[in-house]
Parts: C-alpha cells; structure tokens; sequence
C-alpha cells in the first residue's frame, strides 16, 4: 500500500512538473510573469489510495483474523513462504488479487505470477508450480474471496 501511495504521489509530482512546463519560442511573446510560489501537491487521501487500490483489484487490508488464517494457510503450504516477514506476505498476497482480479478465469496465468511473486531466500525462484497454485488458493479464499 505504501508503494501506491507513493506511486501516486510521484505521478502526482511529474504531472504538476510537466504542466509546469512550456516553451513559447515566439520573438513577439509578451514578457513573462514572475511565476506565482507553488506549493508541492498534497498526498492522495486514504479514501482516493483505497477506491484507486479496489479499482485494480487490489483489497482492503485484511482484520486481524483474516490476516491469521491466510498466513496460516501459507504456512501450512510451507514455512518458508511466510519466512517470518507476515506483512510482506500480506502485501504480496494483496497484489497477487490484483493478477487473480485481472485474469479472472486463466489459473496458469496466476500461479505464473504467484510463483514470480512468493519468494525467499531459500527460494528465490519460488516455489514450484504446485505450491504456486496453493498460494493462489490461498490468497483467493483470505484475502479476496469476491475476486
């Protein structure tokens, strides 16, 4: 979440940067104002980062208990998944509903990217087709079961 945050604000920033710039290599141009001091867009609310976020497909971080059963889940697919970092597990498991949400129908496609997605240091590749589709499981039932 916070990465779209931050992507947001960074699109935010080039937008007023490039709005900000023009050229006028006319010789007959009328002199040019002093520019007026801007102030630095504000941050996107919460409210606009969570519609922005469910428009992608992107769900709500999860309660207390669902966040429990989903790591649980993973665990229970291997240890290694979670590897002791839950909130980074949350946050992949959170993408990958967006993948789920964008190719609804084509599992391959999302255990492709699940398998890309859920890595570890003793598995930097992933885990294996298999547990990818576990993962997918996983994440459809906890996280974002109306995907």
């Amino acid at each position: 979440m916070k990465r779209t945050a931050a992507t947001a604000l960074t699109a935010l920033v080039l937008a007023a940067a490039l709005t900000a710039c023009s050229s006028n290599d006319s010789t007959h141009a009328a002199p040019k104002k002093k520019p007026e001091p801007t102030t630095a867009p504000s941050a996107p609310s919460p409210t606009a980062v969570a519609d922005a976020e469910a428009a992608a497909g992107i769900p709500p971080e999860p309660n207390a208990a669902m966040k429990l059963g989903y790591l649980r889940a993973l665990t229970g697919i291997d240890p290694d998944i979670v590897h002791g970092k839950e909130d980074k597990a949350v946050d992949r498991g959170r993408n990958q509903c967006r993948t789920i949400h964008n190719f609804p129908k084509d599992k391959p496609k999302q255990a492709e990217m699940a398998e890309m997605r859920f890595t570890s240091p003793s598995h930097p590749e992933g885990f294996g087709k298999a547990k990818a589709a576990q993962i997918v499981e996983a994440v459809h039932t906890n996280l974002c079961p109306k995907s």
